[in-house]
């Protein structure tokens, strides 16, 4: 088979999403994420499914990658991560509450959430990010499609307006490594480039 016509039309479409990222609410949720940093707040990141995975991947860059280099810590929290929690949460309360139950009662004044839902409609995260608002607490949402509910809800948004769950899934990595990779230059005197 010759994959080659197909191969190059997925990178195009990456190529073309990526030219259309909103630079200005990047920069806002940069200087969101910095902020909670400064004030010693927690930055609570969740989703569903490949999202799950990603918000693992943002603790982890941002409480080893970063941390590692400055005096003060990041101070991410994955709530994905605890297996058993999330699932006796699911069993004996109900899947839809698996993240806002994690932030009950948790949430501080200078708390922000990072919640990833590729459709922007995922009940579980919609309702932690209600509950995350109704206390005053600041929402990045990372989004593809139209965003869903998940952008009207948002203080910032950082949508892949993408109508491929694949590429929207690519450029939430994107946003990790981008941000993560200024960090670590503006903060650590760290290039992530090699030379």
């Amino acid at each position: 088979m010759d994959y080659r016509n197909q191969i190059q039309e997925y990178i195009n479409l990456e190529i073309e999403t990526l030219k259309k990222l909103d630079v200005n609410a990047i920069n806002k949720a940069m200087n969101l994420i910095y902020d909670t940093y400064e004030k010693e707040g927690t930055i609570y990141v969740f989703g569903n499914g490949g999202s799950s995975a990603t918000a693992s991947h943002y603790q982890n860059d941002f409480n080893k990658g970063i941390s590692e280099y400055v005096e003060k810590k990041f101070r991410f929290l994955c709530l994905n991560d605890n297996v058993p929690t999330v699932m006796a949460i699911a069993n004996d309360i109900g899947f839809e509450e698996i993240f806002r139950f994690q932030l009950k009662n948790k949430l501080k004044k200078d708390d922000i959430i990072l919640a990833i839902s590729g459709s922007g409609n995922s009940k579980n995260v919609l309702n932690a990010v209600e509950y995350a608002k109704e206390c005053g607490n600041k929402i990045i949402g990372m989004t593809g499609y139209k965003g869903g509910r998940l952008l009207e809800l948002s203080d910032v948004s950082l949508n892949a307006p993408v109508m491929s769950m694949q590429v929207t899934e690519d450029i939430h990595m994107i946003y990790d490594h981008l941000i993560m990779s200024i960090f670590y230059k503006t903060m650590c005197n760290k290039e992530h480039l090699s030379k």
